[in-house]
């Protein structure tokens, strides 16, 4: 699971505003069935219990809806009002979407909701609502109110709800003021809570105990109060990032109490160090885009059973990392460390490192032992640095026998590296120096798929006779018809960069 859990986080933002599918909206496309005879006009209706109004242009709630409706859909309208006499009658209603409307809190009356005693789902994302209706029904699971202009919700929004799974805040104008301490009193089974992109400027008290994804991302959160997550024991997921916190704003507690944390995003802030007590169950920590210049390796001890680490844009420098700051790590696969101020690759590293991405930094030197405590190293990406050919060992990529991708591009190289694992792929040379290109350093690389070599110095008489020879596997690209001419100039990969969406 958590190998696929990096690469769908690490494009979060908010969590997507749930569509029907989430409440089981009953398929709306044809029926082999006859529809009932009481549809409202241009609508569906290809059940008894559902009324498909969708993306009609309303601008008047339709008429003559059946009392039996469980499910109706009015989205992609232009609705600014419910009214009150129609929406009661209709105390069946299981599912009401009304996402993408014009509706207003005046328009949106809150004893319409008293008789939907089985309403379970309800959208009203994209609308223009300054506040939360003051009741919604006991029986509700779902909430979607992303997206308006809400500055405060009440109690009984959505307390007291013993039902209530989810509820979607996000794209809002809600502060602290605006959420009463005892907004979620009485609903203990909220697993996910989404208050991103609103003006909280700390982390809400009295959270549901039971959540287990929190996303508070894009406000303005400065501090942690001391005890706010104590409570959280079933968190898995975090999300911090793009907030106002500092190391005053955290304490030793603030994460220790999260036992289930898997993931857990502080990037874009204003950290200057790692936080502390970070729970052991955590496999990806984001602490990019921060103010970080050293790594306290007592700060990482207790999140053995960490696997991504992301510290790019940090201000790491030459003593930023210190030999063995992460060898407690001992599971971790994948280090992010782009965008800082290294001069050498870390020593000590975890043997099990499967990724190390490390361009954009100051390496000037690769020595023969640099990498060797890494056997199972499969990506290496050291573009953009100061590497010259003089400072790179002949033996400096020979310990790699798992390596699959190197990356070198944009250094100052005039030669290709020696001693290249057999095993490799990829190798990315463009925007260096090279003048010649010599058959024996790329003898053996039989698995060779992807060889790019543009904006160099090269001319086809400054390649050797049998260059390549041994590169049966070398895939052709850019139209070419022939493996002894260089492969045309293609997009920089930049697989660091999928983060910088947090």
């Amino acid at each position: 699971r958590l190998s696929l859990l990096l690469p769908l986080l690490l494009l979060s933002g908010p969590p997507p505003t749930p569509g029907m599918e989430d409440a089981a909206f009953p398929h709306m496309g044809e029926s082999s069935q006859p529809p009932p005879r009481a549809c409202p006009p241009r609508c569906s209706c290809p059940r008894a219990d559902t009324v498909d109004c969708n993306g009609l242009d309303l601008q008047v709630f339709p008429d003559n809806i059946t009392r039996a409706a469980q499910h109706l859909s009015l989205q992609n309208n232009q609705l600014q009002e419910l009214p009150y006499n129609e929406l009661s009658r209709l105390s069946s209603l299981r599912t009401l979407n009304l996402h993408n409307n014009l509706l207003s809190s005046e328009g949106l009356p809150d004893e319409a909701f008293e008789s939907l005693t089985q309403l379970q789902h309800i959208y009203v994302a994209h609308n223009k609502l300054s506040v939360a209706p003051q009741f919604l029904p006991r029986s509700l699971r779902v909430a979607d109110l992303a997206a308006n202009q809400v500055t405060e919700i009440f109690p009984l929004t959505f307390g007291e709800k013993p039902a209530l799974r989810s509820v979607y805040l996000h794209n809002n104008q809600l502060s602290n003021a605006g959420l009463p301490p005892d907004a979620f009193h009485g609903s203990e089974a909220v697993v996910t809570l989404s208050l991103s992109s609103n003006r909280l400027s700390y982390l809400p008290p009295s959270l549901p105990p039971s959540l287990e994804r929190l996303h508070l991302q894009n406000n303005f959160i400065s501090k942690v109060p001391r005890g706010a997550l104590s409570r959280q024991t079933h968190l898995r997921e975090l999300y911090l990032q793009h907030n106002q916190l500092t190391d005053s704003g955290l304490d030793a507690t603030t994460f220790s109490k999260l036992h289930h944390l898997e993931y857990l995003d502080l990037s874009h802030n204003q950290l200057a160090s790692v936080p502390a007590a970070l729970p052991r169950s955590l496999a990806v920590l984001h602490l990019g885009r921060n103010c970080i210049r050293w790594v306290e390796a007592a700060r990482l001890r207790g999140a053995r059973g960490l696997r991504y680490l992301l510290l790019q844009h940090n201000q790491l420098g030459a003593t930023g990392l210190p030999p063995g700051a992460l060898r407690p790590l001992r599971g971790l696969h994948t280090l992010h460390l782009y965008g800082n101020r290294l001069e050498r690759v870390p020593l000590a590293l975890p043997r099990r490192l499967r990724a190390l991405v490390l361009p954009h930094n100051h390496v000037t030197v690769l020595g023969a032992r640099d990498l060797a405590g890494m056997p199972g190293l499969a990506e290496l990406n050291l573009a953009y640095n100061r590497l010259v050919s003089a400072h790179v060992h002949r033996r400096a990529f020979r310990p790699l026998r798992a390596l699959r991708s190197l990356d070198l591009a944009g250094n100052r190289l005039t030669r290709v590296p020696g001693g290249l694992p057999g095993g490799l792929h990829t190798l990315r040379l463009q925007r260096n120096q090279l003048r010649a290109l010599e058959p024996e350093l790329l003898a053996g690389l039989n698995e060779l798929r992807e060889l790019s070599l543009a904006h160099n110095h090269l001319r086809i008489g400054d390649i050797g006779p049998g260059t390549w020879h041994e590169l049966q596997a070398l895939q052709v690209r850019g139209g070419l018809v022939s493996r002894t001419v260089l492969m045309a100039p293609r997009p920089l990969a930049r697989p660091w960069e999928a983060t910088e969406s947090l």
